[in-house]
Protein backbone atom coordinates (compact mmCIF):
# COMPACT_ATOMS: atom_id res chain seq x y z
CA UNK A 1 0.00 0.00 0.00
CA UNK A 2 1.37 3.34 -1.00
CA UNK A 3 0.34 6.29 0.85
CA UNK A 4 -1.78 9.38 -0.62
CA UNK A 5 0.59 11.69 -2.69
CA UNK A 6 3.94 9.55 -2.69
CA UNK A 7 5.96 9.10 -6.40
CA UNK A 8 6.38 6.14 -7.24
CA UNK A 9 6.80 3.64 -10.29
CA UNK A 10 5.58 -0.05 -11.18
CA UNK A 11 7.69 -1.84 -13.73
CA UNK A 12 9.77 -4.90 -14.83
CA UNK A 13 13.81 -5.40 -15.23
CA UNK A 14 15.18 -4.69 -18.56
CA UNK A 15 15.19 -8.12 -20.04
CA UNK A 16 11.31 -9.40 -18.15
CA UNK A 17 7.61 -8.61 -19.07
CA UNK A 18 4.98 -6.50 -16.74
CA UNK A 19 1.63 -6.44 -16.93
CA UNK A 20 0.47 -3.83 -14.00
CA UNK A 21 -3.40 -4.15 -13.30
CA UNK A 22 -5.20 -0.58 -11.03
CA UNK A 23 -8.29 -0.44 -8.96
CA UNK A 24 -9.61 2.26 -7.85
CA UNK A 25 -12.04 2.19 -5.18
CA UNK A 26 -15.28 5.00 -5.02
CA UNK A 27 -14.49 7.67 -2.55
CA UNK A 28 -14.72 11.16 -2.45
CA UNK A 29 -11.43 12.79 -3.03
CA UNK A 30 -9.41 10.11 -4.69
CA UNK A 31 -8.00 10.60 -8.15
CA UNK A 32 -4.55 8.90 -9.83
CA UNK A 33 -2.54 10.59 -11.85
CA UNK A 34 -0.21 8.33 -14.23
CA UNK A 35 3.32 9.70 -14.22
CA UNK A 36 6.59 9.88 -16.63
CA UNK A 37 7.71 6.51 -18.15
CA UNK A 38 10.66 5.26 -16.91
CA UNK A 39 13.69 5.68 -19.33
CA UNK A 40 16.10 3.79 -20.71
CA UNK A 41 19.31 5.54 -19.09
CA UNK A 42 17.32 4.96 -15.40
CA UNK A 43 16.58 1.06 -15.20
CA UNK A 44 20.63 1.09 -14.51
CA UNK A 45 20.62 3.68 -11.77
Amino acid sequence: MIPAGVKHWHGAARDSWFSHIAFEAPGEGCSNEWLEPVDDASYPA
